[in-house]
């Protein structure tokens, strides 16, 4: 009877998640977002993005433990040798480091920009877009001709300029390339308000005494998220390789950080006769960028809802 029950609950489960009148907004959420995931693992390409982008995740997590060497430890008589030499799986570098313990631990870093710049840039384009949306007139034109002189300016260019400015670092990359990734997400979240602002359900929270804070914040944005997910999930690619770009320059983290561009640029010099020191942190930049990529048109199919109502 024990027995008959456990495997009775994943079906039950299965059943309460994929049904057609959920009880409660609680079950309806949960079904949709259930229902999201089957559709986005569904998708052969989308699923290889997912597992290369977790696997690269749990790399950067558990690098202490998978690094053969410490990253940062130079030996002048084992530098530039070729992968496989005496347990160094990706080779070594021009000052001897183990090229293989540098890709994990600049995982991090890569990560670790990615992630901030997530979470500032759409926001900073939804403040700004849902605001010129909703409010129109004056407000709309100064703010809109704002995102255009950022929109005129290539993003390596502008971050440059920022970073020259604020000086190099991590934390100044993250924020130069910030200031220049908003310009696209308030144009998406103006474009939603426009569309969203003259509805009839914002005219009756409106009739109901809603102030446009609590119209936007609550009512607007949630509406505008779909939108904006989509574009930070292809952003992504993006934001790695304009973060590798400074670090190419020489102008985000700092030697002797194991920042994906920066050994790329160390290892340009050496290109033609120890061709691994450049190739495979291009490799581990392309292996995280087409993952987002992939997961990005996942997303897409998954969120649109033009595609929802095939």
């Amino acid at each position: 009877m024990t027995s008959h029950t456990h495997t009775d609950a994943k079906p039950g489960l299965k059943a309460w998640l994929l049904s057609d009148t959920p009880q409660s907004r609680g079950q309806a959420r949960a079904a949709a977002w259930y229902q999201g995931w089957l559709k986005l693992t569904s998708n052969k390409l989308t699923s290889l993005g997912l597992i290369v982008l977790t696997l690269l995740v749990l790399a950067a997590i558990f690098a202490p433990l998978l690094a053969t060497n410490d990253p940062f430890v130079q030996d002048l008589g084992a530098r530039l040798k070729p992968p496989g030499w005496e347990g160094h799986f990706f080779g070594t570098d021009s000052l001897g480091r183990d090229i293989y313990s540098r890709l994990l631990y600049g995982a991090r870093i890569s990560i670790y920009i990615v992630l901030l710049v997530a979470l500032v840039a759409p926001l900073l384009g939804l403040i700004i877009g849902t605001t010129a949306g909703y409010f129109g007139g004056w407000v709309d034109t100064v703010l809109m001709r704002v995102t255009d002189i950022f929109l005129a300016f290539p993003r390596l260019i502008l971050a440059l300029a920022f970073v020259a400015a604020l000086g190099a670092g991590i934390e100044n990359a993250v924020l130069a390339i910030s200031l220049t990734a908003w310009p696209p997400y308030a144009r998406i979240a103006r474009a939603e308000t426009l569309t969203i602002r003259n509805s009839d359900f914002i005219h009756a929270i409106r009739l109901q005494g809603a102030g446009p804070l609590r119209i936007i914040t609550r009512h607007v944005w949630p509406l505008c998220i779909s939108s904006l997910v989509i574009r930070v999930t292809l952003d992504m690619a993006g934001i790695i390789l304009t973060a590798a770009g400074l670090g190419f320059l020489g102008l985000g983290a700092q030697p002797p950080s194991p920042e994906w561009g920066a050994m790329i640029s160390e290892g340009r010099k050496y290109i033609l006769d120890y061709w691994w020191v450049a190739t495979i942190p291009g490799l581990a930049i392309f292996a995280i960028s087409l993952a987002f990529n992939l997961i990005g048109d996942g997303l897409r199919d998954v969120l649109d809802p033009k595609e929802a109502g095939k």
